[in-house]
């Protein structure tokens, strides 16, 4: 056991412990810090909050929602720590989401959904929400490192009630596994806003080049079953979700499954920068994200129908 290891295990004992109140306040104290100090993460989320604001607002709005940004952040660890020591009416209490009904009907006709999320708000809530709504819930988590950061990871959502595919190490392709589970009738939320495989689909978001994950397009038609994008932030009481679709999936007969792709993917970029755009304090992005950002290493794009293309996990 390492460091790391030792340190995400303190943090889960240490944050349960403390009241709520308390807890909240402390995590709010070292994202003030942290926007007092600066640094590449702090620089990184200011970069990409400047694509999503534009030009013209003023350095003090600006400098206010970073600090903003770096508050929300710290709200969601300072939630997933605590989260599984919620009962199944606190988890209920503690998100909210608009569309539910569309899922509801999903889950009771056995058609399934995939769910494509943005880094924002708190995706882990959404997921224990889906869990504690008695729908069944597959997702993928990257193989972290250390081996034992990675297991703190799974048995933390495993004891949330979700089901979680590793992206790699696994007995069968996650994809695979994935498409099973949404003809089984599951719920698939994958979070599609940055791509980490150099295989994604190259789109337009907020004015920039950047790429996504192919796996929810692919996934979509592969299934048939119905594509949403979900829009995520936080309110004062609880996180929050709303859902749009589900999307119009092209058929056959529009062209080859790789425009098929980058057509639907390009929908997915659109919907997922218009909710972005409306919280964008809540869009916890502290990594590189546009090819033409500088220091930003552009890769080759692999195929964007590769079964691998699947999207990053939570």
């Amino acid at each position: 056991m390492n460091l790391v290891e030792v340190g995400y295990g303190a943090a889960w004992r240490v944050v349960r412990a403390l009241p709520g109140p308390l807890a909240a306040a402390a995590f709010r104290v070292g994202a003030d810090r942290a926007h007092r100090k600066g640094g590449r993460g702090v620089d990184r989320l200011a970069a990409n909050l400047r694509r999503v604001v534009g030009p013209d607002l003023r350095p003090a709005q600006f400098d206010t929602l970073v600090r903003d940004g770096l508050r929300s952040y710290a709200r969601y660890w300072m939630e997933a720590f605590r989260l599984p020591s919620l009962s199944r009416e606190e988890i209920l209490r503690s998100f909210r989401l608009e569309g539910a009904d569309l899922l509801a009907e999903d889950v009771a006709t056995g058609r399934g959904a995939v769910v494509a999320l943005p880094h924002a708000g708190n995706w882990d809530a959404a997921g224990a929400w889906v869990a504690a709504m008695g729908w069944p819930l597959t997702t993928v988590a990257e193989r972290l490192k250390p081996e034992g950061v990675y297991r703190r990871f799974l048995a933390f959502r495993e004891r949330l009630g979700m089901e979680i595919i590793p992206t790699e190490g696994g007995e069968r392709p996650p994809f695979d596994l994935l498409a099973d589970r949404v003809a089984a009738g599951h719920v698939v939320p994958l979070l599609a806003d940055r791509d980490l495989s150099a295989r994604g689909v190259e789109v337009t978001f907020f004015g920039g080049r950047t790429r996504m994950p192919a796996g929810p397009a692919l996934l979509a038609l592969r299934t048939g079953a119905p594509l949403y994008v979900a829009s995520m932030w936080y309110e004062a009481d609880a996180a929050c979700g709303r859902l749009e679709g589900p999307l119009t999936v092209p058929g056959a007969e529009s062209g080859p499954l790789n425009e098929r792709v980058r057509a639907l993917t390009q929908q997915i970029a659109d919907l997922l920068a218009a909710g972005i755009a409306r919280h964008p304090e809540d869009w916890h992005m502290l990594q590189r994200m546009w090819l033409d950002d500088p220091g930003q290493p552009v890769r080759a794009a692999g195929s964007a129908t590769s079964p691998a293309a699947t999207s990053e996990p939570a």
